[in-house]
């Protein structure tokens, strides 16, 4: 579940679901959807993981429900939604990185305005270890946050890397002991500042990328690429060999 607070203008999100690591589901993603579009008074929210993980992922167990034949990713509409509503958010919203954020659970700080990180979180994109091919939206995101070099180490190598180092590269843009302290003292700067100044500049941020969005020849590109990764064999063997523990054999089918 995701537990949901309120401290004067600062809304605090909760993922907890220790147990998986606070991997995400797709009744997780409309929890937090929900939350974040009923709360657009405050003037900033913190979101965060229980325990010691910020997330570990999309929950791989229930991410995939088959119908018939055919395989239908249950999660990613979902988590696209959630996605767009922290980027749509009038407020900052600030990842804290209390722990490792792992897949889908990077994505999610990605699409944070502000990050800070936990001394020694691990973050990292293991799509190609899983058959699983990111959107355009997110893969375009993390570009824009980190740059193409970095953005291609994630993606292509998939290269892990801690805090300290995902503060060099522009990934975090802090680095504490205690990431959720840290994150809140942050969030009350903000909630202290004017608002509608606040509001205006996560807008007008958010409008300078989004003229650089892909044009609709190259995403319609893009959605087949994602269709034919999605209906691919080596997705199921990646899948397979996660719940199996062992190494998957990919075929390139």
């Amino acid at each position: 579940m995701i537990h949901f607070e309120e401290r004067g203008h600062v809304g605090i999100a909760t993922i907890d679901r220790q147990e998986r690591r606070n991997a995400l589901s797709a009744e997780l993603c409309a929890q937090l959807r929900g939350y974040l579009e009923e709360s657009e008074a405050l003037r900033a929210i913190v979101i965060t993981g229980a325990g010691t993980a910020f997330c570990s992922g999309a929950d791989l167990v229930s991410r995939f429900a088959a119908e018939g034949d055919a395989t239908t990713d249950t999660f990613r509409p979902a988590f696209e939604e959630v996605l767009d509503a922290i980027v749509a958010h009038p407020a900052p919203v600030i990842a804290a990185i209390n722990g490792p954020a792992m897949g889908a659970g990077m994505q999610l700080a990605v699409a944070c305005d502000i990050r800070v990180a936990a001394l020694g979180a691990r973050l990292a994109i293991p799509g190609g270890k899983l058959g699983i091919l990111l959107s355009p939206r997110n893969i375009w995101r993390l570009a824009e946050l980190v740059g193409q070099g970095p953005a291609r180490d994630f993606l292509l190598a998939g290269r892990a890397v801690v805090a300290e180092e995902a503060l060099h590269i522009g990934l975090v843009q802090y680095v504490e002991s205690d990431a959720l302290a840290a994150a809140l003292s942050l969030a009350g700067q903000i909630a202290a500042s004017a608002p509608l100044t606040v509001r205006g500049h996560k807008r007008a941020l958010n409008l300078v990328a989004e003229a650089q969005w892909l044009g609709p020849d190259a995403r319609a590109e893009m959605a087949a690429l994602e269709a034919a990764a999605f209906a691919s064999n080596d997705l199921q063997e990646g899948l397979a060999a996660f719940a199996e523990k062992r190494t998957p054999d990919f075929k390139g089918n």
